[in-house]
């Protein structure tokens, strides 16, 4: 009986392991695929790759918002909003992370792909 005990002790040992490696597995280190950029407004959405270098000129309801993309990352650089919170947010860099300007109803986001309609995603009803 004592040897059966030990054996069972080292299954479930090693069955905790393996479940922790996979938890650990596929929360941080399995590749959530190219990160991307995605801008939306009442005219559209456009995606980007967060490596591109892009300035965009987006039009809202109050007047044009400027995004700009460089070095992996994205930001609000101007928007027509008397409050410029946007503005202020500064840099996204990270998945799912993400800026918008309210009132002028535009939205800046990073996600994976493949992420876009999964639960890392925000909809236009979100904001």
């Amino acid at each position: 009986m004592r040897d059966k005990i030990k054996i069972l002790d080292i299954i479930i040992i090693f069955s905790a392991a393996a479940v922790t490696f996979c938890a650990v597995y596929y929360a941080y280190i399995k590749p959530r695929g190219q990160t991307q950029v995605l801008i939306q407004s009442q005219e559209g959405r456009w995606l980007f790759p967060v490596n591109a270098r892009e300035t965009v000129a987006v039009k809202g309801v109050i007047g044009d918002t400027i995004i700009k993309i460089d070095e992996n990352r994205a930001w609000i650089e101007s928007s027509p909003c008397d409050n410029k919170t946007c503005v202020a947010s500064g840099f996204i860099s990270r998945q799912g992370q993400w800026a918008a300007c309210l009132p002028n109803n535009v939205l800046l986001m990073l996600f994976g792909a493949g992420e876009e309609s999964g639960e890392n995603h925000v909809d236009s009803a979100a904001w």
